[in-house]
Formats: C-alpha cells, structure tokens, sequence
C-alpha cells in the first residue's frame, strides 16, 4: 500500500534531515568565526520557498509559539549553566546593563529609526525594543572558536548581561505593541507594569527553582528517564504560570534555572548535560524555522536602509547605552569598549519580530525583515570580530594562562588526591541518607560503594546505609571533614 501524500512522514524526514545537515554545518562556523547559528539561519533561508528547498512556511502564530517554547527552555539551560560565585562580584553592573542599557538602546535607536523610515515613533521604538537585547550563546560560541578568553570579570559581566537582558526586551516589545494597538492607556502606564512583572518574574523564579530542586530530590522515581521529563513539564508550567499571572515568565525560568544549578540534587549531571542538548534543538529548531520564514526577495530592497540602522545600532545605540549605564563604575574605557561591541543579535529579536506579525501591526512585515537584517549582519560584522576587537582593546587573556589559575598556583603547594576506603559506622549522622542530602565535601569523590557482597555505583539518590565501605577520592583537608561528618 502507497503512503498517503499528505501523510506526516515527509514532514518528518525533512525536519530530521535539516536538524542533521545544521549539527554537520555548525563544524564550519569555527573555520569561519561565525555563530553557528547564523548558518542554521541561512540553511533555513535555503529550504525555504524562495531557495532550492521550496517548502513554503508562513505562518507567524506558528512561529511566534515554537520561539516562545525554545527561548523558555534555552534561558533556563542558560540559568542552569550560571557559575553564580563568578557572577556574583558583576552582579550591580549585568543587571544595569540588562535593564537601562537595553532601555536606552530601545530609545535611542526607535528614535532615529523614526527619522530615516516611515514608521512613527512608536513603531520606531517597537524596532528598537526588539533588537535591543543580546545574545550569549552566539558571543560565547565565537569567543570559544578562537580560544579566545576575556580578563577580569569581563566574561561573567557579559554572560550575565546576555542571559538577563532578554525578558526586558520582550516587556519593551509587548509594552510598544499594546500603546500601538491601544491594548495600553499610555506611556506612564508602562512603569507600574514594568514593576509588577518584573517582581513577580523574580519571586515566582525562586519559588520556582527551589520547588523544582524539592521535587527532584524527594519525589523518588523509579526510573532515571523520567527526571528529564519532570524538568522539562515543570521549566513549561512555571513558565506560562507566571506570564499568566501577570509575571514575567522568561525571567522566572531564568532565575530558576540559576537557582537549580548552584545548588545540589539528584542526577546533576546528567539533567545538566540533558538541557543543554535540548537548548541545542531549540536554537537549531527555532532557526530553522524562522529561517524558512523569511522571504530573501523582500530582503534585498531593505539593504541600504537595513545597513544604516545596523551601523547606528553597533556604533552609537548599544555604545551610549553601554557607556552612559557604566558612567560611575570603575570599569576602565578599553573594557567598555569591548562590551560596547558585544551587542551580538540572535534568536531573541527574529522571535519577538514575529508578535508584531501576530498583533497586527501596520509596519509588522517591514520591522520583521528590517529585525532579520539587523541580525544578519550583526552576526557577520560582530560575530566575527569579536575575537580581533578583544586583542586590539588588550583585553583578551590568554588560554594558558587561565589554565594556571589552579589551587597549587595561590597556595604555593601541590594538593594531593588520595584513593581510599572508609566504613560508615552505625551511629552515624550520615546512616539513611542519600549522597546528595548529605552535603559532603565537593573535592570528595564517592567512587564505589561496598554494602556486604554488593558493589554499587552511586548516584546521588543513593542511601547510605550502616556499615557500608565507601571507597573516596580525595584531599587531605576535605578528608577530615568527610571523617568528622561520619562521626556521630
């Protein structure tokens, strides 16, 4: 029997076998010291209607709700990759960065967009909104391909500016879409909702990451696939919980995300390398999709126009959102420069082009394809300078020296692991606990676990019982400390 033609297979085997040929290209991008994801957005534009590929694709709702999907579940892998102790010294400035440097970069540009195109001066600051914010995981993908490492805090300023600054930019957009539309009485109004959101994005974020941990660590399942699941269910739920309750929802996965990751639970690892994969789908997904969005031929007239605002936004735009936010910092001009160039485009403004699209706007296929230019170009002009800018501002460092940034460096002597075996008295304050509850020194290492004629491989839900022979790897102090908790 034939397969129907309209059946979903084909669909499949297309999706697959782009997702397969953006993986095999993303090789490329460190040969050229692009983003990968500028490639998977020009695959797109490749399959799409107007390239070799043909398959027609325009419909915006679709769009807007796969980009809203991924950019929950990519912030919160972001969250959960935030070393918050290295954050935390740069904590004042990121988040100045994330709100009134994103604020007056909206403005400034949205104002001269106003002068140099037909859109009025709401719509212009639409524009401005949408491409206002940055994108970490192309700056740091480029950074990466050179081996190129920043001095100072520049690295964790950057990284939490980037994965912070997104849920200011969508309030921006979804705030010039309701004055626009007249959803939102007035400008003022604006103030007040930005707070609310802004508070109940963060509360609801706590809540969200400490509940998630609890859960993880105490509801017990059987098996180890599930917890994927769980994280995943959960990242969605508290997501279009807060957006419904008035919060901002891409903030609260975000702060969920840094919460769950500086703390301890079960199956740490593997959940951690599991989001990060999905984050990967995500982007790819959401590139490939937007990339069979847009239409080239609708592209071209735009170019002298697209050029001009793409320049005011890397030369003056993000520079004196930049320079004004820092004004009274003791970060010195060269590293202001630096950050100032670090305004990379990426998936955030394509998918906030497309609610626009979905609202009505007059101007919304204009702004959209004006938004795929913006980040076109810069990707191609700042993704690949990054790397040259860093080392003419003299603040880049090199590779082998972070390297040496070790224990046996600041104390002047060697610490040395040691492989060995203790028994877990009865008494013990350790005895019915499992290994991730027990907070146990993070410089010991429980390799095997000897329980009468068994040999077990821990996990962090493992139950330490008595008289159980833990063979360790570890130092000497965190040794004793080990030994101490064991006591009674």
């Amino acid at each position: 029997m034939q397969p129907a033609i309209d059946s979903i297979e084909p669909i499949i085997f297309i999706g697959a076998l782009l997702v397969l040929i953006s993986i095999v290209v993303s090789r490329v991008s460190a040969r050229l010291g692009v983003p990968a994801l500028l490639l998977f957005l020009i695959l797109g534009m490749i399959a799409g209607s107007e390239g070799p590929g043909g398959i027609d694709f325009d419909d915006p709702e679709i769009a807007r709700s796969i980009g809203v999907v991924a950019l929950a579940l990519i912030l919160f892998a972001g969250g959960l990759d935030t070393n918050w102790q290295s954050v935390r010294p740069v904590l004042w400035h990121s988040l100045k960065l994330a709100t009134i440097g994103v604020l007056l970069t909206a403005l400034l540009l949205g104002w001269f967009v106003s002068i140099v195109t037909p859109f009025s001066l709401l719509e212009g600051l639409l524009l401005g909104s949408i491409v206002s914010s940055t994108d970490a995981a192309a700056v740091f993908a480029v950074l990466r391909s050179k081996n190129v490492r920043l001095r100072g805090n520049l690295k964790p300023l950057l990284e939490l500016e980037s994965g912070s600054n997104d849920p200011m930019a969508v309030f921006l957009t979804l705030g010039f879409i309701g004055l626009i539309t007249k959803s939102v009485p007035s400008l003022i109004s604006l103030v007040p909702m930005f707070v609310l959101q802004m508070l109940l994005g963060a509360l609801i974020g706590y809540i969200a990451g400490r509940t998630m941990i609890y859960i993880v660590n105490n509801l017990r399942l059987e098996y180890e696939g599930l917890y994927p699941v769980l994280t995943f269910a959960l990242i969605l739920i508290f997501y279009s919980g807060a957006t419904i309750i008035g919060g901002n929802g891409f903030l609260t996965v975000y702060l969920a995300g840094i919460i769950m990751g500086n703390n301890e639970f079960i199956h740490k690892r593997s959940l951690i390398r599991f989001h990060d994969g999905i984050a990967w789908l995500m982007q790819i997904s959401m590139f490939l999709t937007l990339g069979l969005f847009v239409f080239p031929s609708e592209l071209l007239p735009l170019t002298g126009i697209g050029l001009l605002v793409s320049v005011v936004l890397m030369f003056l735009a993000r520079p004196a959102g930049v320079f004004i936010t820092l004004i009274f910092s003791s970060i010195n001009l060269r590293e202001k420069l630096l950050i100032s160039w670090v305004g990379l485009r990426g998936a955030v403004p394509i998918i906030l082009a497309t609610f626009p699209l979905t609202a009505g706007i007059e101007q919304a296929d204009m702004i959209f394809n004006l938004v795929f230019f913006i980040v076109l170009t810069s990707a191609l002009f700042q993704g690949s300078s990054i790397p040259i800018v860093a080392k003419w501002l003299r603040v880049d460092a090199p590779l082998e020296q972070e390297e040496e940034e070790t224990p046996k460096a600041e104390e002047g002597k060697p610490i040395i692991y040691r492989l060995g075996e203790i028994r877990v008295p009865e008494d013990s304050n350790l005895v019915n606990k499992r290994i991730v509850e027990a907070r146990i020194p993070e410089a010991v290492e429980i390799v095997l676990i000897g329980r009468g004629n068994q040999i077990i491989t821990p996990t962090g839900s493992t139950i330490i019982k008595p008289d159980d022979v833990l063979l360790i790897l570890a130092d000497e102090d965190s040794l004793k400390q080990l030994m101490e908790m064991l006591e009674p």
